[in-house]
């Protein structure tokens, strides 16, 4: 699109730039709807905006799962990409390190992040079944063990 025809689309109303918090009670008909940034949506922000679709609209998500800036790392598009995978009419697409159109360093970073990621997941679900073993097992070495012992019961009748 020609830089300059933009400020003209915007002044016609045909091309609109709203912040999602916008997008509240509106119904999008006949439109071609960008959600950028999707990484940084909660799953509540992501739910109001993906049913916003109307007739005739096509609405396009991007986002990177690996630059989520929010405080809990909750992510609407994580959320959405497993809620919604393998719906019809609804394609995800997935880029790794070799699409990456910048300085080939940056690939190589994406990459080592990526390993970074996976390994302190692994470590944490090893952690996770580990503290998990060993409450079955103080559960089952507290079922082996011998009856204390205890006072007769004096027959009050």
């Amino acid at each position: 699109m020609d830089p300059e025809l933009v400020p003209k689309l915007l002044a016609a109303g045909t091309v609109e730039v709203a912040p999602l918090a916008y997008m509240r009670g509106r119904t999008l008909n006949n439109a071609f709807v960008v959600l950028d940034e999707a990484q940084n949506t909660t799953p509540e922000q992501m739910k109001m905006f993906l049913t916003r679709l109307g007739f005739g609209t096509k609405m396009v998500v991007t986002g990177d799962v690996t630059q989520i800036d929010l405080p809990t790392g909750a992510s609407g598009l994580q959320l959405v990409s497993r809620i919604l995978e393998g719906m019809d009419d609804i394609h995800f697409t997935r880029l790794g390190s070799e699409d990456v159109v910048r300085h080939s360093l940056v690939g190589r970073i994406v990459d080592a992040y990526t390993k970074y990621d996976a390994e302190r997941q692994a470590r944490a679900y090893e952690g996770q079944s580990a503290r998990e073993g060993a409450n079955r097992a103080e559960r089952r070495a507290g079922l082996g063990r011998a009856p204390q012992d205890r006072k007769p019961r004096r027959d009050n009748r």
